[in-house]
């Protein structure tokens, strides 16, 4: 006999205040189709976190984050941190550029994944208002050989006009399975990441 049972109630309002969040911001088409059920972790070594959409300084998250899911540890993942709203969300004609991609993350080790795009902090540049930073994690269906460059995180080429959408078809990765997001705008360590990336 089958027995259904309907969703917990605080998964419910989990995934209601992920969604109503990521569709009030527009993550929601810009990024993804579909907001994901779960929220990701995501703390800097700074001492902040990523809440859905709170205000953080590029000098805060300069450093890669730690982050967290609900993941299986038998299972593959791929992190993406991406920014739809380069160089600035009227005008997004670098859309999207890519901050941070691992893919085959055994569980949620991700110092154990493989490192397409090294970490590279927010660097929204200077009268462009607040930039969107958009964490995903994917479920990949099995280990992946991935024939994406690799980039280092001392130079900014091939990380604009990214498709975080395209790379999931790409791989059939499916929707994301967690997700979160913060929001920055320029301040005084956004040039010493450009001379970081060589710019």
């Amino acid at each position: 006999m089958l027995v259904f049972r309907s969703r917990p109630a605080f998964l419910t309002r989990v995934y209601s205040t992920v969604a109503k969040r990521m569709e009030k911001h527009g993550v929601v088409p810009d990024v993804i189709s579909a907001a994901p059920s779960e929220i990701a972790e995501v703390c800097y070594p700074s001492g902040v976190k990523v809440e859905q959409g709170n205000e953080l300084t590029p000098t805060q998250v300069k450093d890669q984050p730690a982050i967290s899911w609900g993941a299986q540890t038998d299972a593959f993942y791929t992190v993406c941190m991406t920014d739809p709203d380069a160089p600035s969300r009227k005008e997004p004609t670098y859309r999207e550029w890519h901050h941070w991609l691992v893919g085959n993350v055994p569980g949620s080790q991700i110092a154990k994944g493989e490192v397409l795009s090294a970490y590279v902090g927010s660097g929204p540049p200077p009268n462009t208002g607040l930039h969107r930073y958009v964490f995903l994690v994917y479920k990949q269906p099995n280990k992946l050989s991935f024939d994406e460059p690799r980039l280092p995180n001392n130079s900014g080429d091939k990380r604009g006009c990214f498709s975080i959408r395209k790379f999931a078809e790409k791989y059939n990765l499916g929707q994301p399975v967690a997700g979160n997001f913060y929001q920055a705008q320029y301040d005084d360590y956004v040039p010493i990441l450009y001379k970081q990336l060589g710019e």
